[in-house]
């Protein structure tokens, strides 16, 4: 849902209930609470039929209503956010955060969708405030996590990371980012094992390509390429990971031409359309012009 860097997955709203409001709401003075909350569950049976507009209609209706029935702000915000339509979903979730200052669900969301419009200084506040409430969540500290990854803030990563996993939460994304955070603070040893961790839990591009990174860095170029090797089979399109697959395979070994050839040529040919790549893509040729030559002096020899 988000269109920033993708190193870390999309937001994902959550809403205040996902089947229909078998209680009664609280009831305020003035407020039609039986028509609120008849309104409330047009809007999840719209919103579960995928008639967004209606579902729209039916929580403003709700609102109408009630103006101080929060689970009606929430889901609509919720329908907002599914939308794209951001600043519409701020406007429920805060309003949710200024009724009811103990919301964890709305201060949550109102930080997904400051992600997503990637205001990390109003993320990092929402995140915080939630976990404040909701001290033993796993997944608040995860998505602050994202936050101090998108900051490039790589201690606040690895101290954020590491309470998450400590209460028992973390999946392979959350093991790359402490991985990555790692990396940042020259903890080479502490990288790769938390790598490795979230390779065990998913295999992925961007673990395979980080380890590649660290085994290239110490001259390791087997392993390198063996990890540059297996990012290309997660995701074939990985135009990067071919360039640093050929680095590898050359630095073990500059006279076996075949084999460098082919790793450049491969390299060449997954990226020669990619406009970001165009540079690399020419040096990569000059590269495997030079091969050739070297490999024909050697055959003269």
């Amino acid at each position: 849902m988000t269109t920033m860097k993708r190193l870390t997955s999309p937001a994902v709203i959550f809403v205040a209930a996902v089947g229909f409001l078998l209680v009664a709401i609280p009831t305020n003075v003035g407020a039609d609470t039986e028509k609120a909350k008849e309104h409330y569950n047009d809007g999840i049976k719209a919103t579960q039929e995928g008639k967004i507009d209606e579902s729209i209609l039916a929580y403003q209706a709700a609102i109408a209503a009630d103006e101080e029935y929060v689970d009606a702000y929430i889901n609509l915000g919720a329908v907002y956010f599914d939308k794209k339509d951001y600043e519409n979903a701020l406007k429920m979730f805060k309003t949710v955060t200024e009724k009811d200052e103990k919301n964890v669900m709305a201060f949550a969301n109102l930080g997904r969708v400051q992600y997503s419009l990637q205001r990390w200084v109003e993320a990092e506040t929402a995140f915080k405030t939630a976990i404040s409430l909701d001290k033993k969540n796993t997944d608040l500290y995860k998505e602050l996590g994202k936050v101090y990854y998108q900051k490039r803030d790589f201690p606040k990563v690895v101290e954020t990371i590491a309470k998450c996993h400590e209460l028992g939460g973390g999946d392979y994304n959350t093991y790359y980012m402490l991985g990555k955070g790692y990396q940042n603070q020259e903890k080479t040893k502490e990288a790769i094992g938390t790598f490795k961790k979230s390779l065990e839990l998913q295999d992925s591009y961007k673990a395979h390509s980080a380890l590649g990174g660290i085994y290239l860095g110490q001259e390791k170029f087997l392993s390198a390429a063996s990890e540059y090797k297996a990012a290309l089979k997660a995701n074939p399109k990985g135009h990067r990971a071919a360039y640093n697959y050929a680095i590898a395979i050359q630095s073990q070994d500059p006279e076996d031409y075949d084999a460098n050839i082919k790793a450049w040529q491969d390299y060449v040919k997954l990226a020669k359309n990619n406009p970001r790549a165009k540079r690399q893509v020419a040096e990569a040729q000059e590269v495997i012009k030079n091969l050739k030559e070297a490999k024909e002096k050697a055959e003269l020899q």
